[in-house]
């Protein structure tokens, strides 16, 4: 039929002509537009109308119409429905290619999954599936190879690139009892490690989950799209008929005439673009921030991002390392530290790992604890050798005299920006241990790159005001906000709210609460714990830079959802007065063919528009690395 409709000008015509065309068009319309009109019918049993309503409108009364035009010996245009419909499909087509592309980021992280793994069993070497890993197998790696599960070193040592799953290109060094990842490449090194997670508990799976569920989110400018292109088609299918009405009845062209300028009516506005524009935007955007470690959670975060005012963060183990070290001891070094060290051992705090090491490293032997009590946001009590010792902080001595010497000393330490303990015995403080978590090489530069942005930002913090301060000072804070319970960060978040959207990044554990207050939660991924479901943004390398990165490919991609729908609607609010004829005086017409190739392609520029998004340049604050 377009062979006969280029070469009918020169007298060719299809054989059998009028018929020919109708058995032609008619097999067409029953196995390409049929899904077409069934699912406009099912819509219009629903009382709703989509984008298919559109093409089975006018595709089915360009198609009836020239039945009756063969019938009733009129000109037809059966190529109309049969080109509508094939450029449709053909729009489909090449859409549907084009949002694979999009949306290949999860393929390519499932493909990074190792086949194979030497496990050791009974003594021996055996070549086993992935699948068939269980916990605590031992697994050999030889250099080169893929590590099959995520587990821990036990014996020897290498360096392993990270980089799919991280997006850290530099290797990392690996020793015995460090925690390696499935899907990485072992190095030039040979070692051994034992499965600690497997299957959907592994961190490459919980990613390929983390990012299947944002790319089939949306985000909440999705519904507004929705709600307008379910008024746009029976607003469409009005104006079609009142093209038709106009041009028959008031202009006097023909039927033929005046079905063509409604048919293109009906063709160029189906809003097929708008359909695209989100969801195509949100399958790039998070595809390409998962391969940059930065897993954004779902298309409502999107949104969020783009109005932050302010960046709250939590202190240790966020802008801090988070390993403390003890670097003072005042008072008598081995007695205050056996008490210590015999009330914490029952502790998880940080601080009370930094305190046992420090007494593993000085050889010290020291009596169990009785009794132990743990006093939230204040240290711990218990019994020591039959007398009662604490270890915490002043909030912890509403009932103990300090005396002078101490009170000093322990402001000189907090100048510092060391963390200070107290540690007594019988009401009585007989010694303080200063514990220092330092900030991450990274932090300034993070803090710098949000504040060049104009965010506000803020340090919440459980420790004490000076300490606070202190870090504060090292790395750029704004404002710090000390003295914090757990219990209470959530309040703090909700405080700084009333000025504005609020982002906090915190650990995504101790953290959890000010995360989900939070309008934007920013998780720091903790080595293979990653599916941390407080946070709606996931950083897996654990790098405070991540934070601005994070916030830039979530602005460009809810920006570039914008720009797309802009386009969408302002392609239709063109392209329908030219359909339907409004300059035709002028020469400029759109045939109902010609407008289905021109629909088709405002879909293809849509997706275009969002694949290109994996091109999009970061600001320099956003390329730090």
């Amino acid at each position: 039929m377009l062979i006969e409709m280029i070469l009918k000008p020169f007298g060719w015509m299809l054989p059998g002509g009028e018929l020919t065309m109708f058995a032609l068009t008619t097999i067409v319309m029953i196995i390409a537009g049929g899904p077409f009109i069934k699912t406009a019918t099912a819509a219009f049993k629903k009382h709703h109308s989509n984008m298919d309503t559109l093409v089975a409108i006018g595709t089915s009364t360009a198609y009836i119409y020239s039945v009756y035009a063969m019938l009733t010996h009129q000109p037809v245009f059966f190529e109309s429905a049969a080109f509508v419909v094939t450029f449709v499909l053909l729009g489909q087509v090449f859409e549907e290619r084009m949002r694979n592309n999009a949306s290949n980021a999860v393929e390519k992280l499932v493909n990074l999954q190792a086949k194979d793994a030497e496990v050791i069993r009974d003594g021996k070497p055996v070549k086993v599936p992935v699948s068939e890993i269980v916990l605590g197998d031992l697994i050999r790696v030889r250099p080169g190879e893929k590590i099959a599960v995520d587990g821990q070193i036990v014996e020897g040592s290498s360096t392993i690139d990270e980089s799919m799953v991280t997006g850290e290109s530099m290797p990392t060094n690996k020793k015995v009892g460090d925690s390696v990842v499935g899907a990485t490449v072992n190095g030039t090194g040979a070692f051994t490690f034992k499965a600690t997670k497997i299957g959907k508990n592994t961190m490459l799976s919980q990613i390929v989950a983390l990012v299947k569920k944002a790319q089939n989110s949306h985000a909440p400018i999705q519904g507004l799209t929705d709600k307008v292109a379910n008024i746009f088609v029976p607003v469409v299918i009005m104006v079609a008929v009142l093209t038709f009405l106009i041009w028959y009845v008031f202009i006097g062209a023909s039927i033929a005439s005046s079905l063509i300028f409604a048919v293109s009516v009906v063709v160029i506005a189906c809003p097929c673009a708008l359909g695209l524009a989100t969801p195509t935007a949100l399958m790039v955007g998070t595809g390409r921030s998962a391969r940059m470690g930065i897993l954004i959670k779902n298309g409502e975060v999107l949104e969020a991002v783009n109005d932050v005012k302010t960046v709250i963060f939590d202190k240790t183990g966020t802008i801090t390392v988070g390993k403390p070290q003890v670097t003072d001891v005042i008072g008598d070094t081995s007695t205050v530290l056996k008490i210590a060290a015999s009330l914490e051992a029952s502790s998880e705090h940080p601080l009370a790992a930094a305190i046992m090491k420090k007494a593993k490293d000085d050889d010290l032997k020291f009596t169990k604890a009785t009794n132990f009590k743990a006093i939230q946001g204040k240290g711990v009590e218990a019994t020591v050798a039959g007398k009662h010792a604490f270890v915490g902080n002043e909030k912890l001595l509403a009932d103990v005299a300090i005396q002078a010497e101490i009170r000093s000393k322990m402001t000189t330490l907090q100048k510092e920006a060391k963390t200070v303990v107290f540690v007594g015995q019988e009401n009585q403080v007989i010694g303080l241990i200063a514990i220092q978590d330092a900030p991450k090489k990274t932090s300034k530069a993070a803090i710098h790159a949000l504040k060049s942005r104009g965010l506000k930002t803020v340090m919440l913090t459980g420790d004490n005001e000076a300490v606070a301060r202190a870090v504060a000072d090292q790395v750029g804070i704004d404002q710090v906000v000390a003295d914090v319970l757990p219990s209470d960060k959530a309040d703090q978040v909700r405080s700084f709210q009333t000025t504005g959207r609020v982002a906090f990044v915190g650990d995504g554990i101790n953290d959890a609460p000010a995360l989900s207050t939070a309008d934007v939660g920013i998780a720091m991924g903790s080595g293979t714990d990653i599916a941390i479901e407080s946070g709606g943004i996931v950083l897996v390398k654990n790098d405070l830079r991540d934070v601005d990165r994070a916030l830039e490919l979530s602005r460009k991609t809810f920006n570039r959802i914008k720009l797309n729908l802009f386009w969408a609607f302002v392609y239709n609010v063109l392209g329908i007065p030219v359909a339907a004829g409004v300059f035709y005086f002028i020469g400029l017409t759109l045939s109902p063919e010609l407008a289905g190739l021109a629909m088709a392609l405002s879909s293809l520029s849509v997706v275009t528009s969002s694949v290109l998004l994996n091109k999009a340049k970061l600001t320099p604050s956003a390329q730090i690395a």
